[in-house]
């Protein structure tokens, strides 16, 4: 039995077997091969594998995330079938009578350094795709191990750390849990597990290299323990545990239907936060009264190329009528910092949390910015949604939203393309527009205050930053009066003022917030009922 401690990110606790999900470059050695026929024949045969490997992932994924987030798997397939990627292993093969893995590494690394320097965006983003299917098949030609993520029984995933794009492919109702080396109290395995309401752990010690696919793994987030290959008496007293917290959890639904209002008769909105339409299950399960934040650079993530303005509105239409007449605000693209989609090629930066990152991006790429806006605004027909700006540092950015806005209106009146221009709100998650809320109040219909971003800035700490996690603290006093700041502000403008951060959802401060005066409060799906539960005793 191993025993390991952890961070806690989400409460709970599962067991069941592990899916490691190991990250490592295989070196590939260069061998002299007798027989060319044989080599070819195992190249071709692997290609193969691999066209199957990625028809299942595609089928898998088409059914649980949809077309957009499985188009990746589609491109795969067809890069496979590209003459000028096989016929150059092959010919390398042929000619230096090398082994196939090593002629397919050294293909794809040559390609790949050719897209990457390539000036048109698209092709750029194809270097990443190169390197994919390379690794493909040199794991096909090993023998290797071939995780599906989109395919795989419920399990416990174990990894150095998840990125959006992984967690994309994954079956997330197969998910017990979620245990990892690295990540943050914000890291996107904190936001799945929050989503999801299952147990998560992070900074957990582990070396991957001792630990397997299908072992037994016990992921406390109650003691903020892992532990691999358990004692009988350490699943006696886990399956123990589950079952009080699965008692826990059917108190809980005597919540659905109920206000969220306190004794003295205070009423509080508890919506939800998502990253696709995937997570609309969620929101419905747990009775939230709508979403407050629609996290769209989920539909730019793990794909290529850029969705497109139908793919977009095909998918907030369906949000919005899911959610019938209740509240949507959409989060408009927030890519940058720790989200990054390689065919936006951003390139490098030294401190990308203080880079090019959200409505930056968009007030720099107005092509990919209206884009989404047309998508939006022709949503808005079928429903309430709202639309929120994240990352506003200035006056005069809103103005400039607006601006593109009016253009936006104008395109879609002279194409007679039904639309309705919803409410607009902003995000406070800056120092910057918390000093300027009295006058963003004027200019917007609502506030909601992103308290993980506004938290690191007041701060000046980088919160995925898990060596200092002992300085940061989202309860510092700074944070907390700014956030009485903007309440105060909003209020004054007769605008309503919400959190969508995760610290919306702490204990320790949820009474502090309504207090304040907070109107609503977005949180994971899995936190509305224990929410409600906490709120309607708050006197």
């Amino acid at each position: 039995m191993l025993r390991l401690s952890g961070k806690i990110v989400f409460r709970g606790i599962a067991m069941g077997p592990a899916v490691v999900l190991k990250k490592k470059d295989e070196t590939v050695e260069r061998q002299k091969i007798e027989d060319v026929d044989h080599e070819t024949a195992r190249f071709e045969e692997a290609k193969a594998a691999s066209k199957e490997q990625l028809r299942k992932l595609y089928e898998k994924a088409v059914e649980e995330v949809g077309e957009t987030n499985a188009a990746v798997f589609e491109v795969h397939q067809m890069m496979l079938d590209d003459a000028a990627y096989t016929d150059a292993v092959l010919q390398m093969i042929r000619t230096e009578c090398i082994n196939a893995e090593f002629a397919v590494a050294v293909t794809g690394h040559d390609l790949s350094e050719v897209f990457a320097n390539m000036e048109d965006d698209l092709m750029r983003a194809r270097a990443a795709d190169i390197k994919d299917i390379s690794d493909r098949l040199i794991r096909n030609l090993n023998g290797g191990e071939e995780i599906g993520l989109a395919a795989m029984e419920p399990s416990i995933i174990v990894a150095d750390d998840l990125t959006p794009s992984e967690t994309v492919q994954m079956d997330k109702e197969k998910i017990l849990a979620l245990v990892t080396v690295h990540g943050s109290a914000d890291s996107h395995t904190a936001i799945l597990a929050r989503t999801m309401d299952i147990p998560a752990l992070i900074g957990v010690p582990m070396d991957l290299e001792q630990v397997h696919t299908g072992m037994t793994v016990i992921a406390d987030g109650i003691r903020g323990e892992v532990i691999f290959d358990p004692t009988l008496e350490a699943v006696e007293r886990a399956e123990g545990q589950i079952k009080e917290e699965q008692e826990r959890q059917e108190l809980l639904q005597e919540m659905k239907g109920k206000e969220t209002v306190t004794r003295d008769g205070r009423r509080v909105y508890l919506y939800a936060n998502i990253g696709g339409v995937e997570d609309l299950g969620y929101v419905l399960e747990n009775d939230a009264e709508g979403i407050g934040l629609f996290r769209s650079e989920f539909l730019y993530l793990g794909r290529d190329p850029l969705p497109t303005e139908e793919e977009q509105f095909q998918a907030y239409r369906q949000v919005v009528q899911t959610m019938k007449e209740k509240k949507v605000i959409i989060r408009t693209l927030d890519i940058g910092a720790d989200k990054q989609a390689d065919h936006l090629c951003l390139g490098k930066e030294e401190n990308p949390a203080l880079g090019c990152r959200a409505i930056r991006i968009c007030l720099k790429r107005p092509d990919i910015f209206k884009t989404q806006l047309r998508a939006l605004l022709r949503a808005a027909v079928y429903g309430d949604l709202s639309i929120m700006y994240p990352m506003i540092t200035s006056l005069w950015e809103v103005d400039s939203i607006y601006q593109i806005v009016d253009e936006v209106e104008e395109e879609l009146t002279r194409e007679q393309i039904p639309f309705k221009r919803p409410e607009q709100g902003i995000m406070i998650e800056t120092p910057a527009a918390v000093m300027l809320s009295d006058e963003l109040a004027e200019m917007v219909d609502f506030f909601s205050i992103g308290t993980n971003d506004l938290t690191q800035y007041t701060l000046a700490i980088d919160r995925q930053n898990e060596d200092l996690d002992s300085f940061y603290d989202p309860h510092h006093k700074a944070v907390l009066r700014m956030i009485k700041m903007v309440v105060d502000n909003a209020h004054r403008c007769g605008k309503r003022v919400g959190i969508c951060g995760e610290l919306g959802a702490d204990p320790k401060l949820t009474e502090k917030f309504v207090r304040m005066g907070v109107d609503g409060l977005s949180v994971s799906p899995a936190m509305i009922l224990r929410l409600r539960e906490s709120i309607r005793q708050m006197q």
